[in-house]
């Protein structure tokens, strides 16, 4: 659910906004407000992705309130006036609706607020690559890809869905490379991603076609990040 505010100094204008966002079920509203300051010191307390909000406004207009943001939400700019369209861009709005709009005009400004947030969500969630050694090279690994880690003697093998990296780590090493959220340790010699895991029973745990042993010690802690 994208959670919203709207700023308006006009009362009309805000119950045109609020009868609008009753019909889009994926944006939540947790405030109308008609003063620009009251807005902004309900956002210091309760972020929201998304701001409405009108550019003409007593005291500060809303491009300014914008600019006074360090890390502002998303906005969609309402306003009666087309001359401010080029700078509202420049501050990376999301839309900029022209009064009065109709309800597919602002159904559409939403829905590219909605796939914004999708997609900074996504990205928030990814997980990063990194750089593993492999004798004279450095490798690049997207650990989304990465199925398990396999210790022979002094070295570990990165298995991903596309290749097998072979470096000269201990496992310790290995495991400080992954992160704790996504991977775990299941054996003195695997850590598996826990994505892709397919089955699990008490001593062993499959991943694609590989079957990896559990270790008695390690299988507590596989139970908890499973549950």
């Amino acid at each position: 659910m994208l959670q919203a505010i709207v700023i308006d100094d006009e009362p009309k204008a805000l119950e045109v906004v609020r009868e609008l966002t009753h019909k889009v079920t994926f944006i939540e509203v947790k405030g109308y407000f008609s003063d620009a300051f009251e807005a902004l010191g309900f956002l210091q307390q309760n972020p929201v992705q998304l701001v409405f909000l009108d550019i003409n406004m007593p005291d500060i207009s809303g491009i300014q309130l914008v600019k006074t943001m360090p890390d502002p939400p998303m906005i969609v700019f309402t306003t009666a006036y087309s001359e401010h369209a080029v700078e509202s861009f420049e501050l990376n709005a999301i839309d900029y609706l022209l009064k009065p709009f109709s309800l597919t005009r602002f159904l559409m400004a939403c829905n590219k607020a909605y796939e914004q947030f999708q997609l900074r969500q996504k990205k928030q969630t990814a997980l990063p690559s990194v750089f593993i050694k492999s004798g004279y090279e450095q490798v690049r690994v997207e650990l989304e890809d990465v199925l398990y880690a396999e210790s022979s003697g002094n070295y570990v093998q990165f298995v991903t869905q596309h290749q097998k990296i072979v470096s000269r780590l201990t496992m310790g090493e290995a495991e400080a490379l992954l992160p704790a959220n996504h991977f775990i340790r299941i054996h003195r010699a695997y850590i598996v991603a826990l994505k892709h895991l397919n089955k699990i029973d008490r001593k062993t745990v499959w991943i694609g076609n590989a079957e990896l042993p559990i270790g008695p010690t390690y299988l507590s802690d596989l139970d908890k990040k499973i549950k």
